[in-house]
């Protein structure tokens, strides 16, 4: 039995797509994919597929984890990832329901709980203590991917 190529990023090298690319209107859907495909060819580095944020696609899109990564491992590129998407989720969401919650996603920052504030801190801080720009879980990634490959806070 021949396994499926799967085109894969080396996480090694680059960092996955950011949670704001969009696919099908999800964010975090693109990272999720480049996640997966990484971990399924072993190029994931420091990146973990199935991590909390990839949680909260998962249950608004309505897919099982292990069912999607089994589907991305038969090879499939991202658009018949969403069509299966689509085809399997539990729950049938309406684009403006995308839209919105991607939106939401795409601005979340830390809860107002102090130990969620205080991490959020403690991380920024050992990436910077001027960037005050950052103030959303995706900016919070987009800047340690980009530190994480040379780039300058």
């Amino acid at each position: 039995m021949t396994l499926p190529l799967i085109k894969a990023l080396d996480l090694t090298q680059r960092p996955p797509r950011s949670m704001r690319v969009r696919l099908g209107g999800y964010s975090i859907l693109p990272r999720i994919l480049d996640k997966c495909r990484a971990v399924l060819v072993g190029k994931n580095g420091e990146y973990n597929f199935d991590c909390p944020l990839d949680h909260q696609f998962f249950k608004f899109a309505g897919v099982k984890p292990d069912a999607f990564k089994s589907e991305v491992a038969q090879g499939h590129g991202d658009s018949a990832i969403l069509a299966w998407i689509q085809s399997q989720s539990l729950v049938l969401r309406s684009p403006w329901e995308i839209e919105q919650w991607s939106d939401y996603h795409d601005r979340r920052g830390p809860s107002s709980d102090a130990e969620t504030l205080a991490y959020f801190a403690s991380t920024l801080g050992k990436f910077s203590a001027t960037r005050e720009d950052i103030c959303s879980w995706a900016d919070l990634l987009d800047l340690d991917d980009h530190l994480s490959f040379g780039g300058q806070a």
